[in-house]
């Protein structure tokens, strides 16, 4: 079941942007705290880690894609790491737009872990980022834009693009955790009609419709929040990432589909942590539409960028002999296997 064919990338392809990819998510240091439900810690874990939803993003499209490709600003404030900077050019220089913020700090995040539960605070002001902060940089005018916030942040930022002349973006949204509740929806439907592919993760879709959570989730309950999403006026595409069982692709065109996750809950020794997965799998999407122009191909290669992301705390490696190899097995083979367990099923 195809998306019209070469359709999405037939638009993509008529834009005129530099980049393939931009990502407007914020650079963030990650710290972690772990205790148990009744608040004793249970672990330790490193003081600090390269974090942020557009960092992950960024990595997920360029797992398949060169650096060259794909653009992130990373806003250095004074307290900013020595070796942070380096870190990041592992992946290559042309990825990254560093901005000095002498009177600010990098921001930074807590990542609270309690017991099952998840927590997220900042403990800095944040430094955001919209579309005019692109003009007159290498990441001006790029083919997909891909952002995380609250419908109504969504809402200024899609004010700017038509500042921007001649420049017509593939939007993909995702809404931040903590604003997908019922009283964000009014301001969700407002902008719906300006994004591309909405992707929430399945309790966050369930939440904003005030459908009770229940685990283990089923796949009804996605596919009918997909459907619902699009009935209040998604542009075309709705995709819920929904963890082992996979991602729900919903278009108006084509109808749904579900292609599986490559690392399943069998695989219970493959997934170490899932921080960023959702982020890397959109990254991944941005990539594989890029490069196939179908939706649900296109997810194959999202489900296969998530799978690197969480197989180890942090970041995945990628392997300097430029084979093209992450964490040392290739996302082409991953791909593949993941298209072909998928047919056999």
């Amino acid at each position: 079941m195809r998306v019209g064919g070469s359709g999405y990338r037939s638009t993509i392809m008529t834009l005129t942007g530099s980049k393939t990819f931009v990502t407007l998510g914020m650079f963030i240091i990650d710290e972690f705290s772990f205790t148990d439900s009744a608040g004793s810690t249970t672990s330790d874990y490193a003081a600090q880690q390269i974090g942020g939803g557009g960092t992950y993003a960024a990595i997920g499209a360029r797992i398949w894609l060169p650096p060259r490709d794909i653009g992130m600003i990373v806003d250095k404030g004074y307290d900013f790491p020595s070796d942070i900077e380096s870190k990041l050019k592992l992946y290559g220089d042309d990825m990254w737009l560093f901005r000095s913020q002498t009177q600010a700090q990098t921001t930074r995040a807590l990542n609270i872990y309690k017991g099952d539960q998840r927590g997220f605070q900042y403990l800095t002001p944040r430094i955001r980022i919209t579309p005019r902060d692109l003009v007159k940089t290498p990441l001006e005018r790029p083919r997909s834009l891909h952002f995380i916030c609250s419908p109504a942040r969504a809402s200024v930022i899609l004010s700017e693009v038509p500042e921007i002349h001649g420049w017509n973006p593939f939007v993909i949204y995702e809404p931040i955790p903590d604003r997908c509740i019922p009283e964000e929806l009014p301001a969700l439907v407002a902008i719906l009609p300006s994004v591309d592919v909405l992707s929430p993760n399945a309790e966050e879709a369930l939440s904003l419709l005030t459908t009770p959570v229940v685990h283990p989730l089923s796949r009804s309950s996605v596919e009918q929040a997909a459907a619902r999403l699009l009935e209040l006026g998604a542009k075309d595409t709705v995709i819920i990432r929904s963890g082992a069982l996979g991602a729900y692709v919903l278009t108006r065109k084509a109808g749904g589909r579900w292609i599986e996750a490559f690392w399943t809950e069998s695989d219970a020794s493959k997934i170490v942590d899932v921080t960023g997965a959702g982020n890397s799998f959109l990254g991944g999407l941005a990539a594989g539409i890029e490069l196939n122009g179908d939706i649900f191909e296109a997810a194959f290669y999202a489900s296969v960028s998530a799978s690197f992301v969480i197989e180890q705390s942090g970041l995945p490696t990628v392997m300097p002999d430029n084979s093209g190899h992450w964490n040392n097995d290739s996302p082409g083979r991953r791909l593949e296997a993941l298209k072909t367990r998928q047919k056999a099923r």
